[in-house]
């Protein structure tokens, strides 16, 4: 074998166990890899940005619904030197004012047609109301069994009414929303302006 025959055999024999020394390389990296990173599904930009919208969204719908439920809560009813409660119209159109049955704050729709102050059966609980006569409403839904509780305290600002009759059975509002009906309103004397409305007690 000549000189050039075994430089070129060395320099092969060279060739090869540097890549030998490469793969065991790449096979310890590969072990390492496996062992200590986590593999994780590539995120595309639009998911990446996904999660962050909705949080935006949500914290500018719950500044809306914070700002509508200040806006649209009603407003107590003013009381003036001579007695009269001044109630304010709302956006909707009706008349509403914050009030109290028993003591218990209440929200009050002002309702000329309705005979009686009424209640749903789980304020009535609150507030203690029991017994009284069974009755039936008639309702624009149809005949609603309930009951009508005398000698109860309302109160609307400063101004204390007793011995009203309540209907217990209102149906289709929240617990504390109630109807203020004729057993109370007709103590007043009503007159109906563009945006509020004056009860004068009689």
């Amino acid at each position: 074998m000549g000189i050039e025959d075994r430089n070129w055999y060395r320099d092969t024999q060279r060739e090869k166990e540097k890549e030998r020394q490469l793969a065991a390389t790449r096979a310890k990296f590969a072990r390492f890899s496996q062992k200590n990173l986590k593999s994780s599904s590539p995120t595309s930009p639009r998911q990446t940005g996904l999660i962050p919208l909705i949080v935006f969204w949500c914290i500018v719908m719950g500044l809306l619904y914070a700002g509508m439920t200040h806006y649209l809560k009603p407003k107590q009813a003013t009381v003036r030197a001579n007695g009269e409660l001044v109630i304010q119209r709302a956006q909707d159109g009706h008349f509403y004012t914050m009030g109290r049955i028993q003591g218990l704050d209440v929200k009050f729709l002002v309702d000329t047609g309705a005979s009686l102050v009424t209640v749903s059966e789980a304020f009535a609980r609150k507030a203690m109301l029991t017994g009284g006569e069974p009755t039936i409403f008639r309702t624009a839904n149809g005949d609603r069994p309930g009951r009508v509780v005398d000698g109860v305290s309302i109160g609307i600002g400063s101004v204390e009414a007793r011995n009203i009759k309540v209907g217990v059975g209102l149906h289709g509002g929240a617990e504390d929303e109630a109807l203020l009906g004729q057993s109370f309103l007709s103590k007043f004397d009503i007159t109906l302006g563009k945006d509020h409305m004056i009860l004068k007690p009689r």
